[in-house]
Formats: structure tokens, sequence, C-alpha cells
């Protein structure tokens, strides 16, 4: 991180605003006011506000969008259906001449939204100025008390800015990812919207559908009833389910981490990259299908071989 007695030159002018003090958000404030900046932060609750304060998320909390003024860079770090509909009043405070960023796990849709909603606001320099972005980061937490330092430090930063888009406004969003140890990453929107959906937005639904079935099956669901004379099988299935939670150890955890993380930002991931997570679902099916032949078939030399390469595969992603 920056040495906090001397910040970097996009931080000496004039403060950092946030909109939203959630995992993102928190985590923004507490790294930026480390590198020395002066963050203002804008939250929709009193309570939320009161609790930011308390954990010195920001330099100043307020649910008065007026907080946002004098800032030279805003992140938007709010939920993605938020981002799609941007609230007047926010879109009213903003400072005329900041760089806007936001933290959204989709880029597609975005872009058309804030140059629209910009250019109607301050002209086509205001527009020009918004550089969507998505730091790739994060944990199972959410809301104002999941913000922690150094979230971002090695994780990518990625960026999909317009063929217009101010090379000002793009360098001082670099400045950011860069004060805050992030991986700098420059896309298409669209290139990005189908990664995501392949190593973010997939995985949340694959580890959901794999707690399901874990509960399902260890429940006996699906399974044909059982008759008076198998009163074995039948003190087997009844202490399955507790089984399964006693023995469910590292693996399961790791495998099921984001599955069982925010919902509300797994449905909203489905919601605005829909096409794209369809296509990941339909090639993960497809990947399930074959795994399922190699076991029904006993050709135990190819699955081997398949997970060996899977193996030598797993590297290259980490």
């Amino acid at each position: 991180m920056t040495n906090p007695a001397e910040p970097r030159p996009a931080w000496r002018h004039g403060p950092v605003g946030v909109v939203g003090l959630g995992l993102i958000g928190g985590s923004l404030g507490l790294d930026l006011q480390t590198a020395g900046a002066e963050v203002r932060a804008l939250v929709r609750r009193e309570a939320t506000a009161t609790r930011a304060r308390d954990r010195g998320l920001a330099s100043v909390v307020s649910t008065d969008p007026s907080v946002l003024a004098g800032c030279d860079l805003v992140v938007l770090a709010l939920p993605l259906d938020q981002l799609l509909a941007p609230p007047p009043a926010l879109l009213q405070a903003l400072p005329p001449e900041a760089v806007l960023t936001d933290v959204g796990s989709v880029k597609g849709p975005l872009l058309p939204v804030w140059s629209a909603a910009l250019r109607r606001l301050g002209g086509e320099r205001q527009a020009r100025r918004f550089v969507p972005s998505h730091p790739m980061a994060g944990t199972a937490e959410a809301g104002v008390e999941a913000g922690v330092c150094d979230l971002f430090v090695a994780r990518p930063w990625v960026v999909t800015p317009a063929d217009d888009t101010d090379p000002e406004a793009l360098a001082l969003v670099a400045d950011l990812a860069a004060t805050l140890g992030a991986r700098w990453v420059c896309c298409d929107a669209r290139a990005h919207d189908a990664a995501v959906a392949l190593i973010s937005h997939l995985p949340v639904l694959v580890s959901a559908a794999l707690l399901q079935t874990a509960d399902r099956s260890s429940a006996g669901e699906g399974q044909p009833a059982s008759s008076p004379s198998s009163q074995s099988q039948s003190s087997f299935m009844s202490s399955l389910p507790s089984l399964v939670r006693t023995l469910a150890s590292s693996g399961f955890a790791d495998t099921t981490r984001v599955g069982g993380g925010n919902p509300e930002l797994g449905t909203l991931m489905a919601r605005g990259n829909r096409e794209a997570v369809l296509q990941a679902l339909a090639g993960y099916r497809h990947s399930l299908d074959q795994l399922e032949q190699l076991v029904r078939r006993e050709d135990w030399a190819e699955l081997q071989q398949l997970l060996t390469a899977c193996r030598d595969l797993r590297p290259q992603f980490l």
C-alpha cells in the first residue's frame, strides 16, 4: 500500500467521493484514507452512516448528496440495479468536473445508461469522464460491516472504456487501482461480461446447486420410499443429513463459498448478464454430462486422463 505520508498526486488536490459503503465501498474508503486521501461517502440510511462513522470507513459520511461537492473522483459503489437506473438525486449531486467510475460486475449495459444520463446533465465532456470499471475482489460478507483493508491487493481491476473516453479520466482511475495495489486490466465490455460469466457468475450458481444437491440427497428427496422390511435402509437415510453436515470440510467449504454468499448480488449478476450466464451454464452442463458418461461406462482410464488435464489446467487460472 502507499505510504500515508506520501499520497499519490491524484489525491493531493481534492477529496474522493464514494457512493455506497458496502463491501467494496467500505474497503475503498479504508484503503484510500490509508493512502492519505480525504474520502467523502454518501449512503442512503442514517443508521448506515452512524455505523460507517464508528468504523472509520470514510472521512465524512452523510445521507445528503451535497457531501460529494468538490470531489475530483466519485466511485459509484452501488448495487447493479441502482447502477442501471441511477437515482435522479444522485445524478444532480455529481460534481460536473468529476471523473466517475463504478464497481459493477456487469459492464455492457452500464456505459450507454450513464453516458446518456451524463450527457443530459452536462453535455459531451461530462459523459466522456465516466469510466466503467470492475474491481474483481470480494468476500462472502455484505453491508456496512463488510469493508476490510487491502481487499484489492493483487486482484484485477478491470476497465472497459469507450472509444471516446477521456484519457485523463482513464488515467485517474488507473492511478486509483495502482494506489489500492490492484492489477490493471483494460478490455472490451462484451469480452468482460463473457469472461466473468464463466469465472465469477457461473461459480455462484454451480456452488448453489452443489449445496442444494447435498441437502436434498442427504434428506432422501427423490429416493424411493422404504418398505416395512427395510428398517436398516430407513435408519441409514435418517442419519444421513446430520452426517453430511458433520463431514463437510475444507473442500466442500471452498467449492460452495460463493453459493453461500450475498443472494441479492448473485441474482443481480444473473439478471444483468443473462445471455452470457446462460451460455456458461450450457457449457457446464455439457462438461457434467461428459463426466457422467465416463462414470456410467466405468471408463476409469479416460476419467483419470481428464482429471489429470484439469489438474494441469488449474494453475493457468490462478
